[in-house]
């Protein structure tokens, strides 16, 4: 797969791109992110990618030149255009499922006090992430493409992300590891007598009581 972020703030990304399972699917070649300043793309003689607005109004637009023309620079027959704002459909983990079945994503980060309209004819898809207000989309664009490169073949192992929360409408089963005891709390005795049968029943029941009691707006949707 290949990721192509467009943003005005490149340098906001060297520390997501070069640790843990992002680093190592890169190294990999499972994956490659490039990072592009649409900036570059401008035809300004000074670079600039923003104005006022039009009939008036707080803030700078972003103007779709550069935006477009970067477009039209990396698309190809295989791309998904991606437009990150708050208006967009809210982000879940069945997106990221679809989103990791594509060959090519181009990611569109907002800045400033909004973008151009003209800029949502060459996108495919509208994203936000929660109902709030960021400064730029740079920090969407990396939650996006983590829940993503997580779920290539060959990142993690398929089993861990089969079993993550939000897969079936629940959250995920608590998990423990060693010490048995410590600070007088106590591991569940299922999970150490080694029937798989009855640690996989316990795991299902304690993952459904925990979506009751946390998130029951997802069981509404089973």
């Amino acid at each position: 797969m290949r990721i192509d972020i467009l943003t005005l703030f490149p340098n906001m990304f060297d520390g997501f791109l070069s640790e843990s399972i992002i680093k190592r699917a890169i190294e990999k070649k499972i994956v490659e992110v490039n990072i592009i300043n649409f900036r570059d793309y401008s035809c300004d003689p000074h670079h600039k990618v923003d104005d006022t607005p039009y009939g008036g109004g707080s803030g700078m637009v972003l103007t779709p030149q550069p935006i477009m023309d970067a477009v039209d620079s990396l698309k190809t027959d295989n791309s998904k255009v991606i437009l990150l704002t708050p208006d967009g459909k809210k982000y879940n983990q069945k997106d990221a499922y679809s989103l990791a079945q594509e060959k090519h994503l181009i990611i569109i980060c907002g800045h400033y006090e909004g973008f151009d309209e003209r800029i949502r004819s060459i996108v495919d898809l509208e994203i936000s992430i929660g109902d709030y207000v960021l400064t730029g989309g740079e920090l969407p664009s990396m939650i996006i493409s983590d829940t993503v490169i997580r779920l290539l073949d060959g990142v993690i192992d398929k089993e861990s992300h089969l079993n993550d929360s939000f897969n079936n409408n629940l959250l995920d089963y608590p998990t423990y590891t060693k010490p048995r005891v410590y600070r007088g709390l106590e591991v569940p005795s299922v999970l150490l007598n080694g029937n798989h049968k009855e640690i996989e029943e316990y795991r299902k029941e304690e993952a459904l009581k925990r979506t009751r009691e946390k998130r029951p707006d997802l069981l509404d949707r089973n």
